[in-house]
């Protein structure tokens, strides 16, 4: 390989590695500048919730749309479109005045994310040669780890030295750097793959959208249903409809957006998968909320840097441990692995919600470096496992569904805290992160034991 393919090559690893580092920090800053997001734009509770989870209904919905158009169109095509939405959304919520522009901004950041997600991964596995390819690979997750350990203290300090609108502008210029740097190292060589289909499956493409949306706000819902059944009884009625529909299109389709066929003679595919949901639940639910009870009149009182360094413990865990987990995991079996992993998730919400009453900043900080490196067993692995049980022509749209399936599961946990936080508070919300750290422990019981790779 010449010197310009390889400086070319290394352009296209870094711009990759950039943006996701962007994204990751992007995906957890937000939940500490939320609170004086909050204050500052007038956001009532709903569209508070609705800040967080129109960016991941949007990237639920349309992740396998864009690692299908990475084959389609070209991966660089792709992640550069992706990059630069991502960027532009991120300046137009720096912008906002409003809860308008900040929901708007924040859907087309996911939509943003759906694309630059797969495209980076794919353009960054064609730019290395075979022998430092899982190289190249590993420094694309551990950038988008590293990114997503560090929001909550990049965002803590963002907001508390300049303001909740430099998490995004400094976003902002992150991904549109990322985009021209990746910019520059296009050779105009790139053509659309040959695995270009006759007809795109539009129908299940928006029946999954459809899907999506109506089981959370039928979630939404609940919160009220007394005073207003209507907002459940119409969603849910849409969520049915649409799931019907979905699974009568998919069968019928040649080309079909999800094959359901292959999933369900996977058993280990549909339960890595919803660990992988799980473990979204957890992590999203815990920051959100940890960061509106810390820095509340009626928590720690903290300031959003005060909370972010709190944070820092669950931070160090979660990226410490991902890079353990493949050894763990070698060790002990998935299996062993991950349910040992999700109950330690347990315990910790525990001691998080017994030190978050007591105002003990010392036990709280145990409990959350214990949190982050328990969840980052199944956060690093269940991934992995899901795609090892597909067979290897289906990547791209596996890789699609795991990344569906984990934007969703956080998704349901910030919905599902919305509802149980006006109740009974943060201990509450802790109290619902320890039942579904129980559950995905029990889904984790019927892995592969030692041995299985």
């Amino acid at each position: 390989m010449s010197a310009a393919a390889d400086a070319r090559d290394a352009r296209i690893r870094l711009a990759c590695c950039l943006g996701m580092l962007a994204v990751g920090v992007n995906g957890t800053a937000i939940m500490a500048a939320l609170p004086t997001m909050r204050a500052d734009l007038a956001l009532g509770p709903e569209e508070m919730t609705w800040a967080v989870n129109s960016y991941l209904l949007m990237s639920a919905a349309c992740i396998i749309l864009g690692g299908k158009a990475s084959d389609w169109m070209g991966a660089q095509r792709v992640a550069l479109v992706g990059l630069l939405l991502f960027g532009v959304a991120s300046a137009a919520i720096a912008a906002a005045t409003g809860p308008g522009l900040l929901l708007a901004g924040r859907a087309v950041q996911g939509l943003g994310a759906a694309l630059a997600v797969p495209a980076t991964l794919s353009c960054i596995g064609q730019a290395a040669d075979l022998s430092r390819r899982a190289t190249a690979l590993s420094a694309w997750a551990g950038a988008l780890m590293l990114g997503f350990s560090l929001g909550p203290l990049v965002g803590g300090a963002l907001t508390h030295a300049i303001g909740w609108r430099s998490v995004f502008g400094c976003t902002a210029v992150a991904l549109i750097a990322a985009a021209i740097l990746l910019l520059t190292a296009r050779t105009g060589e790139e053509t659309p793959a040959s695995r270009r289909p006759s007809q795109i499956d539009a129908g299940g493409f928006l029946l999954l959208a459809v899907l999506m949306v109506s089981v959370i706000l039928t979630l939404n819902g609940l919160a009220r249903v007394a005073q207003a059944p209507i907002h459940v009884a119409l969603p849910f009625a849409a969520a049915a409809a649409a799931s019907i529909l979905f699974v009568r299109v998919e069968r019928r389709s040649a080309d079909p957006f999800v094959d359901l066929a292959q999933v369900r003679r996977s058993p280990l595919f549909l339960r890595a998968a919803a660990i992988g949901a799980v473990t979204m639940f957890c992590i999203l639910s815990t920051l959100l909320y940890f960061n509106v009870d810390a820095q509340g009149t009626t928590g720690l009182q903290l300031s959003p840097i005060g909370a972010g360094l709190m944070l820092l413990p669950l931070s160090v865990g979660l990226f410490a441990s991902s890079r353990l987990a493949p050894r763990v995991v070698r060790r002990l079996g998935p299996a062993s692995a991950l349910g040992s992993a999700l109950i330690v998730v347990a315990v910790a919400c525990a001691v998080i919600a017994a030190a978050a009453h007591h105002r003990s900043e010392e036990t709280l900080c145990a409990g959350l470096f214990l949190f982050g490196a328990g969840l980052a067993v199944p956060y690093a692995t269940a991934p992995r496992l899901a795609l090892s049980a597909l067979p290897p022509e289906a990547a791209g749209q596996s890789s699609g569904l795991i990344n569906a399936c984990t934007f969703l599961g956080g998704s349901f946990g910030v919905t599902s805290g919305a509802i149980l936080y006006p109740l009974a508070g943060f201990s509450g919300v802790m109290t619902l992160v320890a039942a579904a750290a129980l559950i995905g422990a029990t889904l984790a019981r019927s892995l592969p034991r030692a041995g299985a790779r």
